[in-house]
């Protein structure tokens, strides 16, 4: 396998100051792929200087021409090198070849790019408002309002879908004018830095639009939370993590766009007579290994069905394959990390001493001696004050939890720290809107419709973020609004 190992740095493919690489480990063999650059603290302020400087002094910012060309040559060159993603992905990421052709790869290198691309044109980037006599003065004023970039924005990306994240970062963060300095996680560096090489090599983006700095040590990318001379943070990550980035951005008073973690329900009415298609789709939690922050991982299933929906998704968990992420059958691959794969063994251990009834898994496979893989699991019985019910696990792990009634769900539903996503099952569909409006969640699929897209807002309420990735309002985000005045023209 070809990689990049060098960072991006104003225009050029560069190694560390200190010249020292760190480890890209195969989670499904444990075996070393190769080196990546570990940037130092001085790397990133490095980059974030060039990207100040390409906002500041470049026709960036004011080029939607421009902007619209170079994103669209950065995606052309991305699927010229598909294959070669998908190979990268599967091997530093332990995604299943088979996520490949939908979130991990193929979907968002639909349109991730393409879709801020297209919007530039079409963006609301001046509104009109009415004329007004502000102070009773006699003299009207024509107002308008502009919208225009928010400067540089530092990106930390986490390593469950990389691709994906950082793609769905870019787009809107170049389409609104700005420029970016990017860390992607240390677990899943060679996209982030093949993209580096791209655009480098394959596109006309002035040096410093885009940096790409990679580093074993997380606290370098603090430097983009406390520097004055980044405008805002955008990070996809844990809750706890976006807490201290939220504290270490109040000192320069920089906004933050979090989209964090999620405890999500997978909610199936009791008006649903034959519950084995939609409670078997909850199996689908052990895709990835369970390493999204999307995905419901609490099932919620009427009283009086409980032990028919726990035979059920018992069954379809232990359909479910799981290992080798090259072999297209597998649908869950391994943990990215054995620390993560310690974590997910530690969360199921609590799971049993708290009184939940392990159903089938909870174990690290014996067969499966190499890798960081953990058995698809389901507890029963479950109450949803347990720590399996309200901390997120990212791992391949279902809470069966029961309800009484309609109030009963959505209750157990919102009593979470989160509210990212979720999903809803009722055979009458005014029912399932009903009860879905009432649950306090950013994204909701209903009777297995999906939301998902570039054009489609993603976040969550509560715990699980700010703002919103994709759509209009993840163009808007990545925008500051000016308010203007002049005296009105009278003829």
């Amino acid at each position: 396998m070809t990689h990049e190992s060098r960072m991006l740095i104003d225009g050029k493919l560069v190694e560390s100051e200190t010249g020292r690489q760190f480890d890209n480990i195969n989670p499904a063999t444990e075996e070393v792929l190769g080196g990546t650059a570990d940037g130092t603290r001085a790397d990133m302020e490095r980059a974030v200087a060039a990207a100040r400087h390409a906002f500041d002094h470049t026709d960036w910012s004011r080029d939607g021409e421009a902007r619209a060309a170079g994103l669209r040559q950065l995606q052309a060159a991305l699927e010229a090198e598909r294959e070669e993603l998908r190979g990268e992905l599967i091997a530093e990421a332990g995604c299943p070849l088979l996520s490949t052709f939908g979130p991990q790869l193929d979907v968002p290198l639909r349109d991730a790019l393409s879709w801020p691309a297209d919007m530039i044109s079409q963006f609301q980037w001046k509104r009109t408002l009415p004329d007004k006599d502000a102070f009773g003065m006699g003299t009207l004023a024509e107002r308008e309002v502009w919208k225009e970039p928010i400067g540089v924005v530092g990106v930390i990306t986490p390593w469950n879908f990389p691709l994906e994240i950082i793609l769905n970062k870019l787009g809107p963060i170049l389409a609104m004018g700005n420029t970016t300095v990017l860390k992607p996680a240390p677990d899943t560096p060679w996209n982030a830095t093949r993209i580096g090489r791209i655009i480098a090599e394959q596109t006309d983006i002035p040096p410093g639009v885009i940096n790409i700095v990679t580093s074993s040590d997380h606290l370098v990318g603090e430097v983009l939370s406390t520097s004055p001379l980044v405008d805002m943070v955008a990070f996809t990550g844990s809750t706890a993590t976006g807490r201290r980035i939220m504290k270490a951005a109040a000192d320069t008073v920089k906004p933050t766009f979090l989209e964090l973690g999620g405890k999500s329900v997978y909610l199936v009415l009791d008006d649903d007579g034959d519950i084995s298609a939609s409670v078997g789709g909850s199996a689908f939690v052990s895709m990835h290994a369970g390493q999204g922050c999307a995905m419901p991982t609490r099932l919620l299933v009427p009283n009086s069905r409980h032990a028919e929906a726990v035979e059920i998704v018992k069954v379809a968990m232990e359909k479910n394959k799981y290992g080798d992420p090259t072999d297209p059958s597998v649908l869950q691959g391994p943990q990215v990390s054995r620390r993560q794969q310690d974590r997910v063994m530690g969360d199921i251990e609590k799971g049993k001493q708290e009184g939940a009834r392990l159903v089938t898994g909870g174990n690290i496979p014996a067969h499966l001696p190499k890798g960081f893989f953990v058995e698809p699991t389901v507890f029963a019985d479950v109450d949803n004050r347990m720590t399996i019910a309200q901390e997120e696990i990212f791992g391949p792990v279902l809470s069966v939890i029961g309800f009484d009634d309609d109030d009963d769900a959505v209750r157990i539903a919102n009593d979470s720290i989160y509210g990212l996503s979720g999903v809803v099952f009722a055979n009458d569909l005014d029912r399932a809107k009903s009860v879905a409006g009432r649950i306090r969640t950013g994204t909701l699929g209903i009777n297995g419709g999906l939301w998902y897209g570039a054009d489609a807002p993603f976040g969550g309420y509560k715990q699980s973020g700010i703002g919103r990735q994709c759509g209009i309002e993840g163009l808007e985000i990545f925008t500051e609004t000016k308010t203007v005045g002049w005296p009105k023209e009278t003829r």
